[in-house]
């Protein structure tokens, strides 16, 4: 999947970049030399260095560096970790729950595909690269939570209410906003990727 770049990656700066690179690692959901490749792309679109692939090795280096240093400090228990048990729990009552997917239309293949096999859902939860990367640098994710029909839950629903039930078991702090379930959590989610990448020097292409 190309990744949509969020709206504050725009007409990019080396230091911006270096930002998004930090973001891209942090979250957890390319392998290092995803994260590189996309870095460079948005090096070349904004044409800010003369080696885009050289520069994105050593950007995504120094934000693997930062997290090595920092994930020692971390509690045994992170708010991922107890995201990651919440999903667990809610996919084994039957709900559907799908991470980093580009848009809404992931939700509505995923539910027509289960349609097919005739395992109608009772809910899918859902979010974006956005959202994680919202995550990692405000502290708070926030999911689309839909019925099997597609439809979005509203406050009283049993399907909402028991989904923040298990957010709350799970010690996460929750709450149903503007269409949308709040999670406040800290983003630590351990390094996925380990060793070093060898810098590919492309020139400016």
């Amino acid at each position: 999947m190309r990744l949509r770049r969020p709206r504050w990656v725009a007409d990019l700066d080396v230091e911006q970049l270096g930002d998004y690179a930090h973001v891209l690692v942090r979250a957890g959901y390319l392998d290092r030399a995803g994260a590189e490749a996309e870095v460079a792309r948005s090096a070349r679109v904004d044409r800010c260095a003369d080696d885009p692939e050289v520069l994105a090795h050593g950007l995504v280096a120094a934000a693997v560096a930062d997290l090595q240093a920092e994930q020692g400090s971390w509690p045994a228990v992170t708010d991922h970790d107890r995201l990651v048990g919440a999903f667990e729990e809610l996919r084994t009552r039957g709900l559907a729950v799908l991470e980093h997917v580009e848009d809404h239309w992931a939700a509505t293949t995923e539910l027509e595909r289960r349609d097919r096999l005739g395992d109608r859902v009772p809910g899918i939860i859902w979010f974006t690269p956005a959202d994680v990367w919202h995550a990692v640098r405000h502290g708070m994710l926030e999911l689309n939570l839909w019925h099997g029909d597609t439809a979005n839950v509203a406050p009283g629903d049993a399907l909402l209410d028991d989904v923040l039930g298990v957010l709350e078991r799970h010690q996460l702090s929750a709450h149903f906003d503007e269409g949308r379930i709040e999670v406040t959590a800290s983003w630590q989610r351990r390094m996925v990727f380990a060793g070093r990448s060898r810098p590919r020097s492309g020139g400016n292409r």
